[in-house]
């Protein structure tokens, strides 16, 4: 037990320093208090990744979303449960054809900086989305709306359907009727932004000291790779209902580092924990891990522009060859199940489309890929080599290895790159990459919100390039059926497509993990992990109590 001895010398001199790094050795230090000098009441909140950007138009990711939901709010926003209710808007009323969707703005919406907010605000916005220049990864979500792909493509002379009838109300006019329209509302994309902000700083307006909001927090500084900090609209329709004064959002891409934080109370909770502290979080600390099930599927990106992967036997080889129960059980295995459809179960009103071999027993799929690689010419003496990147973490690598070892079984030799996130999904949508691992969090809860990524008009979301006219036709016949039981049928016929083709590989179904401290009260588990920060409270008296550091000490010799 050598790496235990501490001499009292050295236990003194740590006593005297005050020293509070000894989480390593013990189950907790004293958490520090939620609020800061000021008084003011504080949430220290791990947020995965790095956000890229805070401009509402060209963010992309979840961890960006987190941010900017709890600095915007858009026609509709979500309640604790995740469901979609009204936000700017008090009322939304609908025409007989589905297409006209009419909405009234509160009065009393203003920006943080006391300019009101107006319907042309939200007109504004939409056009700068879809503004060609503007490049936004998700202007695809937009479609729906009248003119908004010919626009979105470059085509002139073409009005949006989307009027400020006055400064209280908005008409949006759809190409097909949109059930799931209060779902997509809830989106950044289709938010508004402050048109006179924009206008005076252009690109620059999602800086600190430039941005206004019109949500519950407003941005005041962004620290890169440290910190972005909000705090409190007083300005916001609801601001008496906001208890947290404050928040910090932290990387915190090392899931293993974040959990020794919040431990120390320096976080209040982060939006992952390492597989590998599932069974340690269960028995120490089961009320403040938190797993749910969650509408996200991980996958595999397949370049199809670039040969060998344009070759539909090689894709299918690589697909076949993957374990998905070992990923899911073994290497996962806290509620994850294996992947054979892009569009989870968990979307209401569709019955997926499964991959051909999903029922076959990995010695037939494992024979199968091997006669299929030989055929594209590949086998033990010359097996196919490649890069496959993935997104840097301990359980992405640990997923990744195991892949790779189940891909060397068919005669393919990957060889393994990891970089940071943001990189990662700059690398997928620029084309720079052979095979990539990748995850989708659906926008709203519908099958359409995944099968759009492999339509050819999805630009930047259709990593791989994959073009196919027929499933094509089958998401524009989707679009323009009303009937939600024929739709779902003309939807799964197109996964099926996708699922025989294979242009990506599904592997994994997911829940969301997150760590949450007892005294944040409010945060509801809910199907799309999102949780609003204006929803979440503080209870001092909850705090988990850790044991000080001297106590430890003696409970360590002990």
């Amino acid at each position: 037990m050598a790496s235990r001895i501490l001499t009292i010398g050295a236990v003194g001199a740590l006593l005297v320093a005050g020293w509070v790094g000894f989480s390593s050795f013990n189950d907790g230090v004293t958490a520090q208090s939620d609020e800061d000098a000021s008084g003011a009441i504080v949430l220290h909140r791990g947020n995965g990744t790095e956000p890229s950007t805070l401009d509402l138009h060209r963010s992309a990711g979840t961890w960006e979303n987190n941010i900017i939901g709890d600095m915007f709010l858009g026609l509709y926003t979500e309640d604790p449960f995740g469901s979609p209710v009204f936000g700017v808007a008090n009322s939304h009323t609908i025409s007989d054809d589905g297409l006209v969707h009419t909405f009234t703005l509160r009065e009393d919406e203003v920006w943080s900086d006391g300019v009101a907010l107006t319907a042309s605000d939200f007109v504004f916005a939409l056009n700068r989305i879809l503004d060609p220049e503007m490049g936004a990864e998700y202007a695809s979500l937009l479609y729906l709306i009248e003119n908004a792909a010919p626009i979105n493509a470059g085509e002139d002379g073409l009005t949006l359907g989307v009027t400020a009838i006055d400064d209280h109300t908005l008409e949006i006019r759809l190409e097909r009727p949109a059930p799931f329209l209060p779902q997509l509302l809830t989106h950044y994309t289709t938010f508004a932004v402050p048109q006179h902000v924009v206008l005076q700083h252009g690109d620059s307006w999602s800086r600190a000291g430039n941005m206004v909001s019109n949500g519950a927090y407003v941005l005041t500084d962004w620290v890169p790779n440290d910190h972005v900090r909000v705090v409190k609209n007083e300005r916001f329709f609801d601001a008496e209902n906001v208890q947290i004064e404050e928040i910090y959002y932290y990387p915190t891409d090392d899931g293993a580092s974040a959990l020794r934080r919040f431990r120390a109370g320096e976080l209040d909770l982060n939006t992952d924990f390492p597989i590998q502290q599932n069974d340690w979080l269960l028995e120490n600390m089961p009320q403040e891990r938190r797993v749910a099930p969650f509408i996200v599927t991980s996958y595999i990106a397949v370049n199809v522009q670039e040969p060998p992967f344009d070759d539909i036997r090689i894709r299918q080889a690589l697909a076949m060859a993957i374990d998905r129960d070992v990923l899911a059980h073994q290497i996962m295995g806290i509620g994850q199940e294996p992947a054979y459809t892009l569009v989870p179960p968990l979307i209401p009103d569709y019955t997926p489309a499964r991959a051909f071999f999903a029922d076959w027993s990995m010695e037939r799929r494992i024979e199968e890929a091997r006669t299929l690689m030989r055929a594209a010419g590949y086998g033990p003496d010359n097996p196919l080599q490649f890069e496959y990147r993935y997104r840097e973490s301990i359980d992405n690598r640990r997923l990744a290895v195991a892949t790779a070892a189940f891909w060397a079984e068919i005669f393919a030799d990957a060889s393994l790159i990891n970089t940071e996130t943001a990189t990662h999904y700059d690398d997928l949508q620029s084309g720079n990459f052979q095979l990539g691992d990748a995850g989708w969090v659906a926008d709203f809860p519908d099958a359409e919100n995944y099968l759009f990524l492999l339509d050819s008009n999805s630009g930047l979301l259709n990593y791989g390039k994959y073009n196919n006219p027929e499933y094509d036709a089958l998401l524009a016949q989707a679009a323009a059926t009303a009937d939600l039981y024929e739709r779902a049928e003309i939807l799964a016929s197109a996964e099926a497509i996708l699922m025989e083709e294979l242009p990506l590989f599904p592997t994994i179904y997911g829940v969301s993990r997150n760590i949450i401290g007892a005294h944040v009260i409010g945060w509801e588990d809910n199907p799309v992990d999102i949780h609003r920060t204006r929803y979440l409270t503080i209870d001092e008296s909850a705090r988990a109590v850790q044991p000080n550091f001297a106590d430890q000490i003696m409970r360590w010799f002990n």
